[in-house]
């Protein structure tokens, strides 16, 4: 046999082709990683419930904060809210029977604090000047 410097014989071919199917993987498999990949890159959506109403209602109950709750017919209501579920409060007043609200007629509500009054006898009120 004739053996020339870096010329490769046949066994060291083949071992040479089955040592790089072991390393490099088929394209089948480069797309499988890739795609369980990106599945996990995706951010999730958003919850559909965050419970900040649920945290605000429960904030003023404990605290017992005087609350006008604005009506959508534009009647406005104090007192402090005592109790609240997913479609209504409760609204305890004092000398004045307590009602229950439907959450559906609420137009807004506020701190009876951050009322200030306009020098007229009325209160104003801009929703949009207190952010808590």
């Amino acid at each position: 046999m004739n053996f020339v410097a870096g010329a490769p014989t046949e066994e060291r071919k083949e071992r040479d082709a089955v040592n790089r199917k072991l390393i490099r993987p088929s394209l089948s498999e480069i797309q499988d990683q890739m795609g369980a990949r990106g599945v996990q890159r995706k951010k999730p959506a958003p919850p559909d419930q965050t419970n900040a109403e649920n945290f605000y209602y429960v904030k003023q109950m404990q605290a017992r904060t005087p609350m006008v709750v604005v009506l959508t017919t534009g009647e406005t209501i104090r007192g402090v809210i005592e109790w609240y579920d997913r479609n209504c409060i409760k609204v305890h007043r004092t000398n004045e029977p307590n009602l229950l609200i439907m959450k559906q007629v609420i137009r807004y509500m506020y701190k009876q604090n951050d009322a200030k009054e306009n020098g007229n006898g009325e209160v104003d009120f801009d929703p949009e000047s207190t952010a808590e």
